[in-house]
């Protein structure tokens, strides 16, 4: 007997999480009836009983008042606007494999009630986002994040594409030795950064291109004064490591452009009452040039003037 009424408990917690929210309530008849199909007999006092329990142990419970009291599960852990949030994230992450991601929303779905799950199956369209097909990844994401929290070094191999479309090892396969320091997201892809043994300075690589990653029993090698944050913010495109501080003569147009790519905190000044000149910290790299030509002149670089002719450069060759 006193099996049979925790079974009651667990299934009522069950029933009332899947099933009910505020456009769908129970009647305690309904939850006698529910109990009757999973060969549970019992009396209202028993619902009276344990749905207290259930409130005791946490679980918000709503009872609308009437001729018959209906009830629902109100708070839960995330509200359907947040849910919907995260399934979109995971649709639209070109991280995240087809398989994958309706795996994960099916989780998510059981975060709430099955006529709210209903609401989350549907499919946003992302222009250009092509899905991946290597599952690795998650697992190379894992072990890298719990390299980074035990400072243990990992190692791993990396490949590249031939012509051809097919995956070979760099270096001969060679086995990188490497001390992560953060995972960073960035275009849609994850990328690691740390100390490189075999370039003997901080490095980073993207994660999807790295297989057979492992972690070592080695600590890492620790790197004074490293900032994430500011590591992002100073490698545009993440390609190169020679940062340089550059003025930009910007349009009043593009102010939120530059604050999207820089921040709030950017160092700005204003120039005229149709310009203002920004100061950043970039790498003067092929994606930082690319950045400042998608805005087709509102958005000129100053200096210093290595930096110009750099631009002036790549303006040359494109033009070819």
């Amino acid at each position: 007997m006193k099996n049979e009424a925790q079974i009651g408990l667990l299934l009522l917690q069950r029933f009332l999480y899947e099933q009910t929210d505020e456009q769908h309530t129970v009647s305690v008849s309904d939850i006698l009836r529910f109990w009757q199909q999973h060969g549970i007999q019992a009396g209202r006092k028993s619902v009276y009983t344990d749905i207290k329990l259930l409130r005791s142990a946490g679980m918000d419970i709503i009872c609308l008042k009437s001729r018959q009291n209906r009830y629902f599960v109100g708070e839960r852990l995330f509200e359907l606007p947040e849910l919907r949030l995260l399934v979109d994230a995971v649709g639209a992450s070109q991280f995240i494999t087809e398989k994958k991601s309706t795996a994960l929303i099916k989780k998510l779905g059981q975060l709430t009630s099955a006529s709210h799950a209903e609401c989350l199956n549907r499919r946003i369209y992302i222009d250009g986002t092509i899905k991946p097909e290597n599952e690795l990844i998650y697992y190379s994401v894992d072990a890298i994040q719990i390299a980074i929290q035990q400072k243990r070094q990992i190692t791993f191999q990396y490949f590249e594409y031939t012509a051809q479309k097919k995956k070979v090892l760099k270096h001969n396969g060679y086995r990188y030795r490497f001390s992560p320091y953060a995972l960073i997201w960035n275009r849609d892809f994850y990328y690691v950064v740390g100390w490189s043994e075999k370039h003997g300075k901080l490095a980073q690589f993207r994660v999807d291109r790295m297989t057979a990653v492992k972690t070592t029993m080695r600590p890492t090698v620790q790197m004074d004064g490293f900032d994430p944050a500011e590591y992002v913010r100073k490698v545009f495109g993440m390609y190169s490591d020679d940062c340089r501080t550059v003025e930009l003569l910007c349009d009043n147009c593009v102010m939120h452009n530059v604050i999207d790519r820089f921040g709030e905190s950017v160092e700005t000044r204003t120039v005229d009452e149709q310009h203002f000149c920004a100061t950043v910290e970039v790498a003067p790299s092929p994606p930082f040039f690319g950045w400042v030509f998608t805005f087709g002149g509102k958005i000129q670089i100053l200096g210093p003037q290595t930096i110009t002719d750099k631009m002036k450069e790549m303006s040359a060759w494109l033009q070819k």
